[in-house]
């Protein structure tokens, strides 16, 4: 039968009392060893009291006990310094700089296991045991080693502060209220533990429920941006499908004109040979006669020749006028100018639909939202540079400042007539049209002036609600007075009391359907705000009532 091989280490043949190897080992009578030299100290101290104990146990001896070496214990200890194994604790056993020592320890200080509140001190393993056999140890509070266990100790009093001072939320001795902190509210430190833990576990439960809700979202998002990448897909393979079947549609066209050209070609250049050939033939008969005519003239007898000259004479009637028409070189002139005229119309549809499918491109807005700028500087973040359209400016408006700036004048301007200008209403529109966020001011003078987003499709030719700025569905304008500015939409109004604002400021987030209007000094100041659906880009509008009024889109920074 193989016998298990006992793995023995020095370690465990320790003194608690010096923590070195035993030497002249004693057991006393509690089963505990010792080495003489260290019990007999520990006694001698002890002999005062007239009682003694076992250090670590802390069983008491009514007589001291007589001590006599260990001999057995003695032998083992022989044998197992001749083996080899280690004598003192591993270097991982000591206490390094980072580490919290034990403040019994002597020399070379072993790392403490836990630290005691009551008795300000940390402990290694032998020297904590104590507090597990002793009863009045028990009854103190150990924790998890701290270098910090001084900072328990009342810097007024030098005693441990086991109590807190609610009123200036900071811990205290128990003789601080009666100077310092007399009157405040105070509490024993674990009554303020157990109301701070009921506290910190409410925390913890919002924590795990955030936790909980953020990953939900953040598996949400995970879908979300798969759906993206789905549905981009699709879109890039239906759209690329559209414009091959656009492309091959104009190829098409252009093959079914190219044909026409060439059938038209072959048709014309026929018919013209064919007259060509006939011409020429009519002329080689006209030079056959010609020169039976010429013969007839040199013909010296008279009867000879009256007899001839009727039948050599007469001549057969052409089959063609008597002059070939040519028109102006304006052969396939005018199919060119017909494809061109196609082309212009097409690049203007596109330029048209681009706006609309851009505009739905940039719609595309999961669940994310940016929040409303707040400050100046967060607006500015979203500044863009706008001018005024000379072909939407009613004939009454003068434009300068690289079109930036409208003034109303008395005398009509000589501008070019226009379908996109408007003719009744004192207003005009930018040049550019706008989705995303937008951010712009207007400086107003004179006064009698509108600020306003409109579609680009509003009417422009009546004089009715139709056209104006504000009085219908398609335009929303904010007219501002000297003492009050009002809103207006779809011919309805909205008062809004406040100071005169000779700079407003607009921001636009089309996507979010949001429209704001502030006035603009120091600080901004909300006047309205429109929260909305916008189904088409948006223009800047700006009418004008007041005879020399301005309004200018500033440049801003």
């Amino acid at each position: 039968m193989t016998k298990k091989r006992v793995k023995l280490d020095l370690e465990n043949f320790c003194c608690s009392i010096c923590l070195d190897v035993l030497k002249e080992p004693v057991t006393i009578p509690c089963g505990h060893s010792y080495c003489m030299n260290c019990i007999k100290g520990y006694w001698n101290g002890e002999d005062q009291k007239g009682i003694h104990s076992c250090p670590q146990c802390m069983k008491t001896f009514t007589l001291r006990p007589v001590l006599e070496k260990s001999t057995m214990l003695a032998d083992l200890l022989e044998e197992l310094k001749k083996t080899g194994l280690q004598a003192a604790p591993a270097d991982h056993c000591y206490a390094g700089p980072e580490d919290v020592a034990c403040d019994f320890c002597s020399g070379r200080k072993l790392k403490a296991i836990k630290s005691c509140l009551f008795c300000l001190a940390s402990y290694c393993k032998k020297h904590l045991q104590p507090h597990y056999y002793v009863a009045p140890f028990k009854k103190h509070k150990l924790v998890e080693p701290s270098k910090s266990l001084q900072e328990n100790i009342c810097s007024d009093h030098d005693e441990v502060m086991n109590m807190f001072c609610r009123t200036d939320q900071k811990s205290i001795c128990y003789l601080c209220p009666v100077d310092e902190h007399k009157g405040h509210d105070t509490v024993s430190a674990a009554a303020e533990r157990t109301e701070r833990q009921r506290e910190l576990e409410g925390s913890r439960q919002q924590i795990q429920q955030r936790i909980q809700d953020r990953e939900k979202d953040v598996k949400l998002l995970q879908q979300e941006v798969e759906a993206i990448h789905q549905s981009a897909d699709k879109t890039v393979e239906d759209s690329e499908k559209i414009f091959t079947e656009l492309i091959r549609l104009l190829q098409k066209r252009s093959s079914d004109v190219k044909q026409q050209i060439r059938s038209q070609q072959e048709a014309e250049g026929s018919r013209v040979k064919e007259l060509q050939k006939k011409l020429e033939q009519e002329i080689t008969e006209l030079k056959r006669k010609d020169a039976e005519l010429k013969q007839l003239s040199h013909t010296e007898d008279h009867s000879q020749f009256l007899h001839s000259y009727p039948s050599v004479s007469a001549l057969s009637e052409s089959t063609h006028s008597s002059s070939i028409n040519i028109r102006p070189l304006r052969h396939f002139e005018d199919v060119t100018a017909a494809v061109s005229e196609l082309r212009d119309k097409l690049q203007d549809i596109l330029r048209e639909e681009w706006t609309n499918i851009s505009l739905r491109v940039t719609e595309v807005d999961v669940l994310l939202s940016e929040p409303e700028p707040k400050s100046r500087a967060d607006f500015l973040k979203y500044s863009c540079e706008l001018t005024l359209d000379p072909n939407t400016a009613n004939t009454r408006l003068l434009l300068s400042e690289g079109n930036r700036k409208v003034t109303l004048i008395k005398q009509p301007q000589l501008y070019s007539s226009h379908p996109d200008r408007f003719r009744e209403w004192f207003q005009v529109l930018s040049r550019e049209s706008l989705t995303g966020r937008c951010y712009w001011e207007v400086e107003m003078r004179g006064g009698g002036v509108i600020v306003a987003v409109a579609y680009k499709n509003i009417s422009r030719a009546g004089s009715g609600t139709e056209c104006g700025f504000g009085f219908n569905d398609k335009s929303w304008a904010l007219r501002c007075y000297q003492t009050h500015c009002e809103f207006w939409y779809n011919n309805i109004s909205t008062s809004i009391f406040c100071p005169q604002a000779s700079r407003v400021g607009v921001y636009l987030d089309h996507r979010a359907g949001i429209l704001s209007f502030y006035s603009v000094s120091e600080t901004m100041t909300l006047l309205h705000r429109v929260k909305t659906t916008f189904i088409e880009p948006l223009c800047v509008g700006v009418r004008i009532w007041g005879s020399g009024a301005t309004a200018e889109l500033c440049k801003v920074k």
